[in-house]
């Protein structure tokens, strides 16, 4: 590895005009500035493209490509294939680090800065990324990521871990199989909870088409194929149920897994992985609720004990 690390955005974009600036000043502002930042322009049907372009002409290291793609792209294997365009106009070895970054983004100055020291720092670290922040009713407010995730907007990775775990699979769940499969080849996936990392994610995750009552139908349906035990299914069902969209949102998560499996809609084909990740889900599950009973005990105790009034004592 090259003493000042060298790191390669790949930013999959379509229609983004009205973020894409943001993204392109932020990404410009960095303390550690990226060796080479390749923007695929996926058939935008607004000036996406013109934005980056002009933006492009000011900075040599950022490159424009325009992508000619089906008229309604796939969303997540659209997103990922638009990712592999831009992957196959560079040699991968020449860099130290990958990044994927969204076109809606506002990135901290430090972002990558902080984020490559904790590389530096932790040789098993293989994906990493802050928190998500978005706006609600003239607010930021956290989206909800396990610790156990980089999040699938600003997500970097050693370069050896993403040649390891094979890169993206070209489905929905994308950004959750290529975390397992991290941890499955005895990686570390992490997304910190820091202000120096927080990102600004400019709309909901799963908004950007149609609506976000699709986007979570969508989202059990990539649970379906990446092969989520049903008992974990039900558990973040009714997590969700605790965010926006209330109660809706963890009810369509819960359908697009019910609908998959009626249809009998085809998984994600890795027999080991599979069993790797129920271990996983399955161990977080029980270990939760193993804490939540743990933590519910003092509290029953308090409110099943009789008054001070009440107890008994013996007479003289």
């Amino acid at each position: 590895m090259s003493s000042t690390p060298r790191l390669l955005i790949i930013t999959p974009a379509r229609d983004e005009a009205a973020f894409i600036s943001h993204t392109l000043r932020s990404v410009a502002a960095q303390t550690h500035r990226p060796a080479r930042w390749i923007i695929v322009d996926d058939n935008s049907k607004d000036n996406t493209a013109e934005l980056a372009e002009a933006f492009a002409r000011q900075h040599p290291w950022i490159e424009v490509v325009r992508r000619k793609s089906t008229p309604q792209r796939r969303v997540g294997p659209g997103v990922v294939e638009a990712f592999y365009d831009g992957l196959s106009r560079v040699n991968l070895s020449e860099y130290d680090y990958i990044c994927k970054l969204d076109a809606d983004l506002e990135l901290p100055p430090d972002y990558f800065a902080i984020l490559l020291s904790r590389f530096a720092d932790n040789p098993r670290l293989g994906t990493a990324s802050g928190k998500c922040l978005i706006p609600v009713n003239g607010r930021w407010v956290r989206e909800r990521t396990g610790n156990d995730f980089s999040h699938g907007v600003a997500k970097l990775y050693r370069r050896e871990c993403f040649e390891a775990i094979g890169g993206f699979v070209r489905e929905v769940m994308w950004d959750g199989i290529d975390c397992h499969r991290c941890r499955m080849l005895g990686w570390e996936a992490v997304s910190y909870d820091e202000p120096a990392l927080d990102i600004r994610h400019l709309r909901q995750m799963g908004s950007s088409f149609r609506s976000i009552y699709h986007g979570r139908m969508r989202w059990g349906r990539g649970q379906y194929f990446m092969g989520t035990h049903p008992l974990y299914l039900l558990g973040i069902t009714a997590y969700r149920m605790l965010e926006r969209p209330w109660i809706v949102g963890g009810l369509c998560l819960f359908a697009g897994y019910v609908g998959a499996w009626l249809k009998g809609q085809p998984q994600y084909d890795d027999p080991a992985f599979r069993a790797h990740l129920h271990r996983w889900q399955l161990g977080k599950l029980f270990g939760w609720l193993n804490r939540s009973a743990t933590s519910a005990t003092p509290a029953l105790a308090l409110a099943t004990a009789p008054a001070a009034s009440s107890v008994s004592t013996p007479k003289d």
